[in-house]
């Protein structure tokens, strides 16, 4: 290897050459970018994390509502915070297998119906107690009473019993299910003192940060948890998350230098974004994705025909093209995608204004449909409304589409109004994804979709250990679900975020939730 070319990997790496500096001399010399690059990573490997200084997040989808407690988060800054001062069992891994987070192991009975977790001993909260097993006892008891607007209320259901044991949790199950861990591992099931029954919303948890100031839809402010258990993580010496939902400030301030990372930055100008000398755009695609969601107990969705008139008058090819300008793929009424290990392809659902307005007038349906949205919802949702708009009044149907405010959206529109636009960022299983969202006791079920057979597969499922029936058990889930349910999901969205050459560790193709599954606070670091 050239000597040149390595001094001047060793300069890219520790931040005192930029990227883009570095990959031009790299040509220069005859080197292919993908050579640069891979040289460029096994120095900032070499040269480790760097600790102290402060990493500033700008990030989209915060509200002046969004509360605290890890089982009513339901947005991106909401997440990027808990994953800040909170944790889980375990966690889900960069090759998207299970890892312990606060249990150093587990074990199963032989039907999957018994699962023990054993608890990794030493591990204070940031108060300074110790983590017990009762805590964990009670953190799930918190997420799974009758009376708790957890959003892992719907994974819960399955349980039976949780208690402690020792050092140990023990998990009976109502019926064996394979794929517990994945649910456990859900970010609304952050391990607090006392199950978080006392405060939920206090932010004491056992994360690598601890909350110093709070302003809720504005500004977070974390410091390093000097008594963190974990050195591989929590790099930087302060965290400071700044909610910028506007997405021309956002950018803005990422190229500025204001902030060193950004999520959602928007599809029709990432390309451009990412040829600024000291911004690096990277994309992941996975489970994501941006949906219009009916109630299917409210009038006019009640109605089968009705909702099947909307889903025929989408054109969600176009959606895709104009709104994710290639950053995504077609989706078909189904949370499903290729992302997931059991996944099998349905016949796609085609833009169809005959069939929409044939089902149409079989509904019965007269006069107009209010369609609520909101750029808090998904980048580009007004758009997105609006070529719906423009799609249905080809097939007759009339749609009124109302911009709500930014502010406030997920706590007074979504899971509250019969027909608005939104967004998931998926699981990592099918039984998860349905659990949380589809399960008809479900309270995060925000199409209020209540199928009998549904429910009963998805149990049954859970304890298939065939997998070429269980495989199918879940296609027939997601026919039912497109044909039966109130969710028109058009497309499925890559996450595409962006990270300045003032910071490093960013790792490509983590699956999970945006920003490395949240993580990306705690696993970069600011270069010296």
């Amino acid at each position: 290897m050239n000597r040149h070319m390595q001094y001047l990997a060793t300069q890219a790496a520790a931040g005192k050459l930029s990227r883009r500096e570095f990959l031009g001399k790299a040509a220069a010399l005859g080197f292919t970018a993908v050579s640069a690059n891979l040289l460029l990573s096994s120095a900032a490997k070499a040269a480790g994390p760097q600790k102290g200084g402060t990493i500033r997040l700008g990030l989209q989808g915060g509200s002046t509502t969004d509360s605290l407690d890890p089982a009513l988060v339901t947005n991106t800054v909401g997440l990027m915070v808990t994953r800040l001062w909170g944790e889980t069992l375990v966690e889900l891994a960069d090759d998207g297998g299970i890892e312990g987070k606060l249990a150093e192991s587990y074990e199963a009975s032989a039907d999957a119906q018994t699962w023990t977790f054993k608890l990794r001993q030493g591990v204070a909260y940031s108060n300074g107690q110790n983590v017990t097993a009762d805590d964990v006892v009670k953190t799930m008891e918190r997420h799974s009473g009758e009376d708790t607007k957890s959003g892992a209320l719907g994974i819960m259901r399955g349980i039976k019993d949780v208690r402690a044991d020792g050092d140990s949790v023990v998990f009976e199950l109502d019926s064996p299910n394979a794929d517990l861990p994945y649910l456990l591992a859900d970010y609304h099931l952050a391990i607090q003192p006392n199950g978080g029954k006392d405060d939920p919303a206090a932010a004491i948890g056992t994360g690598p940060y601890i909350m110093k100031s709070v302003e809720p839809g504005v500004r977070f402010v974390a410091e390093k948890n000097p008594n963190y258990w974990d050195d591989t993580v929590g790099h930087a010496e302060t965290i400071e998350l700044i909610v910028i939902n506007d997405d021309t400030a956002r950018v803005a301030a990422l190229q500025s230098g204001q902030v060193h990372m950004v999520n959602r930055v928007p599809p029709r100008t990432a390309k451009l974004v990412g040829r600024a000398p000291n911004v690096t755009v990277h994309t992941t695609s996975g489970p994501g994705h941006y949906v219009f969601i009916m109630h299917t107990n409210t009038a006019p969705f009640d109605n089968k025909d009705l909702r099947l008139a909307l889903k025929y008058g989408i054109n969600r090819q176009e959606m895709v093209d104009k709104i994710l300008n290639g950053y995504g793929t077609v989706g078909n009424d189904t949370p499903i995608n290729a992302s997931y290990p059991m996944y099998t392809e349905l016949e796609q659902r085609q833009f169809d204004p005959d069939k929409a307005m044939f089902h149409l007038k079989k509904s019965g349906h007269d006069g107009s449909i209010l369609l609520r949205t909101s750029d808090n919802s998904f980048p580009g949702a007004p758009d997105a409304s609006a070529l719906f708009q423009q799609s249905l009044s080809s097939a007759g149907i009339q749609l009124d589409v109302k911009r709500e405010p930014n502010d406030g959206y997920w706590s007074e529109v979504w899971n509250a109004k019969p027909f608005c636009t939104s967004y998931w960022g998926g699981r990592p299983t099918q039984d998860q994804m349905f659990t949380t969202a589809y399960l008809s006791t479900a309270d995060w079920n925000d199409t209020r979709f209540n199928n009998e057979q549904f429910d009963q597969m998805l149990v049954a499922a859970r304890g298939e250990l065939d997998v070429a029936k269980r495989t199918q058990m879940y296609a027939d889930m997601s026919t039912i679900l497109r044909d039966e349910g109130g969710l028109i999901c058009p497309m499925f969205n890559d996450f595409v975020e962006a990270t300045t050459d003032k910071v490093d560790g960013w790792v490509e193709g983590i699956p999970g939730q945006v920003l490395m599954n949240g993580y990306a606070a705690s696993k970069l670091w600011v270069k010296a």
